[in-house]
């Protein structure tokens, strides 16, 4: 099986690279960059380019039946900045992808949708497929088109597709100084004895998923035949920000300081995601605990330091 990952060589591409490359599949990455923590591995067909490069695109897709579209030009925090950017370098450009892949004859489209934006303001938790989608920003709104559009192409020229919509991912090769990925970046500051800053009165609820945990059902949706195409990736649990502070505190056995600061306003007050649909079709479940899952990112990111 011949895969084609886009955005391959980030935080939760690099993983799925490492999972195909063991299930002894053939692997091409189609990014902007390189990886940031590991060299290039020898195994790996990559081509270079931005998403919006059409004519290197097209050529990333020959002879690959399966493409992976986890390429996102934007983040929630800062996409109703620009929404018009936001569904031109995404929709639009996804759109195109979706024409070739047709025209190509790829076997299945895997997307990485998002379980945190997606749904907006949740009327009951936890929160499952069918719920209703009210996304709060420009990042969730696109997510959800993209989506549509999926369904459409399979509607309308057979396109195979799954989509996952993960929960937070955190774990190693995730950028511990970024501005996303609340637990890499918490353990970031401890390992720099830095305050760690926190929106609000730290009360905010996440469900955190292990990285490897995230990839397993990322390449369960992407092999298996299932009566559902859309399937949370989560731990199916909540922690609040200061729940996951407590265990930083013990994990690292370091005195952590907050500063807590204004809430934002696209802060939902809480999420957590219904995972029995993986459970149940995709023979799924979570496995690293989010203590041990800390544990193991904190081994990452003091190396760093």
């Amino acid at each position: 099986m011949s895969n084609l990952i886009l955005g391959g060589n980030g935080f939760i591409g690099s993983h799925l690279v490492d999972r195909l490359l063991a299930e002894g599949q053939h692997v091409r990455v189609f990014d902007k960059y390189e990886e940031r923590y590991r060299k290039s591995n020898a195994l790996v067909d990559y081509r270079y380019g931005d998403f919006g490069n059409r004519g290197l695109l097209a050529e990333a897709l020959a002879g690959i039946d399966t493409v992976f579209h986890l390429v996102s030009t934007t983040l929630p925090k800062t996409s109703n900045d620009d929404p018009a950017f936001d569904v031109q370098s995404n929709v639009i450009e996804t759109l195109f992808l979706l024409e070739q892949c047709v025209s190509k004859k790829i076997r299945k489209v895997i997307y990485i949708s998002s379980g945190g934006t997606i749904y907006g303001k949740p009327l009951r938790l936890p929160i499952s497929e069918d719920s209703p989608t009210d996304p709060e920003c420009s990042y969730g709104i696109t997510k959800l088109t993209i989506e549509k559009y999926l369904a459409l192409f399979n509607h309308l020229y057979g396109l195979d597709y799954a989509i996952v919509r993960p929960s937070n991912p955190y774990g190693s090769r995730q950028d511990p100084l970024g501005i996303q990925g609340a637990i890499s970046v918490f353990l970031g500051k401890v390992a720099r004895k830095e305050k760690i800053e926190i929106w609000g009165d730290g009360e905010v609820v996440r469900d955190y998923v292990f990285i490897e945990d995230l990839v397993g059902g990322i390449y369960k949706a992407a092999t298996m035949s299932t009566p559902s195409r859309v399937f949370n990736i989560g731990s199916g649990e909540g922690h609040s920000l200061n729940a996951i502070v407590d265990v930083i505190r013990s994990v690292t056995g370091s005195g952590v300081s907050i500063k807590y600061a204004e809430r934002r306003s696209f802060d939902v007050p809480a999420i957590y995601l219904d995972i029995d649909r993986a459970k149940k079709e995709l023979s799924w479940t979570p496995a690293i605990s989010l203590e041990t899952g800390i544990e193991k990112t904190w081994e990452f990111v003091k190396g760093l330091f």
